[in-house]
């Protein structure tokens, strides 16, 4: 099984940095006020997620199903972009070593859920969908 799985790509300025490269997670890696947006319009939606976190690599909201499998959507900018964004699927595993990892499958509702939420940017452009129903 896949560890990450790519949702979406596209740009957008509405997601710049607002704060310079010092006070980011690192040089040149963006997606705060990517993750705040998402979560706070998935929310809206009654798709529930964490705050957004971060880790070194980028920012990150978690997300719990019903039946208790747990994602995490990676919130990110490309290739040092200030304005090309993609958004992640990473299944978080129930045990030790990774395993017994949700499938994706059960993410269909979030899924669902950040494409109404990019389908209502009137600022994206370029955007290229990599899930799909072939995929769940």
């Amino acid at each position: 099984m896949d560890t990450l799985k790519d949702i979406v790509e596209f740009r957008s300025i509405q997601f710049a940095p607002l704060l310079p490269d010092e006070a980011q997670v690192n040089p040149g890696v963006y997606g705060a006020e990517l993750a705040f947006w998402l979560s706070t319009f998935l929310a809206g939606l009654g798709v529930i997620t964490s705050y957004p976190q971060h880790e070194d690599w980028g920012w990150y909201v978690d997300y719990t199903t019903d039946s208790g499998a747990e994602f995490a959507i990676h919130c990110g900018n490309v290739d040092g972009s200030k304005d090309q964004w993609l958004l992640s699927l990473r299944p978080i595993p129930r045990k030790m070593f990774g395993r017994d990892k949700p499938p994706f499958a059960d993410a269909a509702k979030l899924i669902a859920g950040i494409r109404t939420a990019v389908g209502a940017l009137n600022s994206a452009s370029e955007v290229v969908w990599h899930w799909d129903n072939a995929n769940t």
